[in-house]
């Protein structure tokens, strides 16, 4: 599938009436997992690709070229419409025109752009946010940048728990205005806020998180949010399972005693082994 196809597919979720739930993606393997089991779109989120990447914690350590590798790999390993987390773009507002350029031609079919104060300021604690107009300013570039137009761009805040609603709902106003495609939100806490942004606005919302009395998809819906993330739970499945399996053959137990391995079916769906064989049979040629 053309990375277009699949900027499109993504456009259709955002252009729909109802709320899905992104598979959670780091790797080739964990996206062909997603699209197998019949997600709709993949989400690969800051602190998943900085697990995967680095093995650190999501403190914006890794660069924009890592990311860009490793959203190529998983664009590449299917079908599937992948949205990227792109932080706050890497840097300034031209930064943020690059990393646009970058993530569009690793086969992204979106990605979002916050304006969350990163890296972390020296002596602060707690998260800040850069201001209303350095924030339009990325958004303007984030268009800018982009060459297909069938890329959505996603305007991020977290500006909810750090600076209130009201400038959380200025904040939305003016990243539309600017130019974005979508709103992506976090730190929404309850209804009244979600309904707050939604009456002030009129572009689809994705949802950093939906839960608490936000968990009701049916009132989720009403008030345009398209797509509602449930968290990276299967790298966190993935490490558990990584640990256990590695210390149960450190302890000595056999590899053929080892629970929770998959099947050979399983191993092999999700490797398109069966692709692969018949390429070797038309490209190769073996002597049978």
């Amino acid at each position: 599938m053309l990375p277009q196809e699949k900027r499109e597919a993504f456009r259709a979720i955002l252009s729909g009436r109802e709320v899905i739930r992104p598979g959670s993606v780091y790797d080739p393997i964990s996206a062909r997992i997603a699209e197998d089991v019949g997600f709709e779109l993949g989400l690969l989120g800051g602190s998943a690709a900085s697990l995967t990447i680095l093995g650190d914690p999501d403190l914006l350590l890794i660069t924009l070229s890592e990311l860009t590798e490793q959203v190529r790999r998983i664009c590449r390993a299917g079908k599937i419409p992948v949205l990227v987390d792109a932080d706050h773009g890497y840097g300034n507002a031209l930064n943020v025109r690059r990393t646009v350029q970058e993530i569009e031609a690793a086969g992204a079919a979106g990605l979002t752009i916050e304006d969350t104060l990163l890296p972390q300021a020296y002596g602060q604690a707690k998260p800040q946010v850069i201001s209303i107009e350095e924030g339009v300013g990325k958004m303007k570039a984030a268009r800018d940048g982009r060459s297909d137009l069938s890329l959505v761009i996603v305007g991020r805040t977290g500006a909810a728990p750090i600076t209130g609603i009201d400038d959380t709902v200025a904040r939305a106003k003016a990243y539309e205005a600017a130019g974005v495609d979508a709103l992506f939100f976090t730190g929404l806490k309850t209804r009244g806020e979600l309904q707050a942004i939604s009456s002030a606005t009129k572009l689809p919302i994705i949802m950093g998180s939906a839960d608490g009395e936000l968990a009701d998809m049916a009132f989720l819906a009403s008030q345009r949010v398209r797509v509602a993330n449930q968290g990276h739970q299967p790298i966190a499945a993935a490490i558990q399972a990584v640990y256990e399996t590695q210390r149960a053959l450190r302890d000595g137990v056999a590899p053929k005693d080892l629970k929770g391995l998959p099947s050979a079916d399983l191993t092999g769906r999700v490797t398109r082994d069966a692709d692969m064989k018949t390429r070797i049979a038309d490209f190769l040629g073996p002597k049978k």
